[in-house]
């Protein structure tokens, strides 16, 4: 492998960065959610159809998360998510990072409970 190749293997991401249109086409189709926030921002609101998972509780454990079904990963901003992401590829899933989080989440109008 040469050098270019090598260095784009080593700096490209393991997982792709979707839009809150793109993230609700994959849900449709049985992708799953996973909201990665703490605890209290979890509580103070969330996508109806995410599974709360913190970061902190994915950097030990998959938390039976499905490894045979896509995984999308949502935090606040989505910092996190992309972190998460990163984990969850490297780890063999087909993993998506919610570009924007919550807050493009909320501001496309998307449901909050």
């Amino acid at each position: 492998m040469g050098l270019i190749s090598s260095l784009k293997k080593a700096f490209s991401k393991p997982y792709t960065t979707v839009s809150v249109a793109e993230a609700k086409d994959l849900l449709s189709s049985g992708v799953v959610l996973i909201d990665v926030r703490s605890a209290q921002e979890w509580r103070s609101g969330r996508a109806p159809q995410a599974k709360h998972v913190p970061l902190d509780r994915l950097q030990t454990s998959t938390a039976g998360i499905n490894k045979n079904k896509p995984v999308i990963a949502v935090c606040a901003s989505g910092v996190r998510s992309a972190s998460a992401a990163r984990l969850l590829a490297a780890q063999g899933y087909q993993v998506y990072s919610l570009r924007g989080g919550m807050s493009a989440w909320r501001a496309a109008g998307e449901p909050v409970r």
